[in-house]
């Protein structure tokens, strides 16, 4: 089960009533946070994220919009109690984006650790050990001004273990739990391995976070059949295309035909332009090309279980 959290869906500016970029998935009381805009802390708390409990802040790119909140944020971490190291990670550049903010937060009271990560999956479990051991973080490129990546988080779900084939392999019940997760175990000199008492792997849960970025083939490859996209919808109307491609955005309609493409399961939009007003007026833009579609607004919320 995962909580998925809109924390905030600006861009450019925070307003009133919309914070900047962030968002965050919630499992196993731990918390994954996607970019850290201005005005993050609080949008967190009046959205029920715990501050404390991130482990991870995986930022997209280095501009302001995502990241001016991290300032704040940590400190307001230390405040709170944490004491447990928090992971910021991120594309290429990170350790030379971090000085300044360093610079702001220099007495912790937990240890900052600084990784980039690009184009390859990350085990949760393995950035800190609260984590469940399914819980995985991949990385992918995206397209905009400067270096950036978006994120694809997935809860995998093993195959139904069968235990009557682990018995005819004469397997001890007492080694079935290494076989579910995963190790293979020697009965009788012979190695007895997952697939030979497990079915295939389950559907698990997956979200994807886009970041800013034009349209592209890498997003609509790692989306792949994803549970929600979160992705950025700068521009509502279908005629600022060109604007939207100028600076590595996308409208409501180039987001809609991203989550189409990539046969994801629904669409949540945001990272809004302050142009913007009311989201909803420009949704139909992307109704006609993807059903499943929301405006995401800040505190928006959701419990993703697992299909069956």
């Amino acid at each position: 089960m995962i909580d998925l959290t809109l924390i905030g869906t600006g861009a450019l500016q925070p307003l009133p009533d919309r914070a900047l970029a962030s968002a965050a998935i919630t499992t196993s009381g731990r918390v994954l946070l996607f970019d850290c805009g201005e005005g993050t802390q609080s949008a967190a708390k009046r959205a029920g994220v715990s501050l404390v409990k991130i482990d991870v802040i995986a930022l997209t790119h280095y501009h302001g919009d995502h990241t001016y909140g991290l300032p704040g944020l940590l400190q307001s971490m230390g405040m709170g109690g944490r004491a447990e190291p928090v992971i910021i990670i991120g594309p290429q550049g990170l350790e030379e984006a971090m000085i300044p903010f360093q610079m702001l937060c220099p007495y912790l009271p937990f240890e900052l650790k600084l990784m980039e990560v690009e184009n390859k999956p990350v085990s949760m479990q393995q950035l800190h050990p609260a984590w469940p051991a399914n819980a995985v973080l991949q990385s992918f490129p995206t397209a905009h001004r400067v270096s950036s990546q978006g994120y694809r988080f997935d809860l995998t779900r093993s195959g139904k273990f069968r235990p009557e084939k682990a018995k005819a392999l004469g397997v001890p019940v007492a080694e079935w739990k290494n076989l579910q997760h995963g190790e293979s175990v020697c009965v009788n000199d012979i190695l007895i391995h997952p697939n030979q008492v497990m079915d295939d792997a389950r559907r698990g849960i997956s979200i994807v976070y886009t970041g800013d970025t034009a349209y592209c083939g890498d997003i609509v490859q790692s989306a792949s059949d994803a549970d929600v996209i979160i992705c950025e919808a700068t521009y509502g109307e279908n005629d600022q295309q060109t604007l939207a491609e100028e600076h590595g955005h996308m409208t409501f309609a180039q987001a809609a035909q991203l989550a189409r493409d990539s046969q994801a399961h629904s669409l949540w939009l945001t990272h809004y332009s302050p142009m913007i007003d009311e989201p909803e007026n420009h949704l139909e833009n992307a109704k006609d090309i993807f059903q499943n579609v929301v405006c995401g607004s800040d505190g928006l919320k959701e419990t993703l279980c697992y299909a069956d």
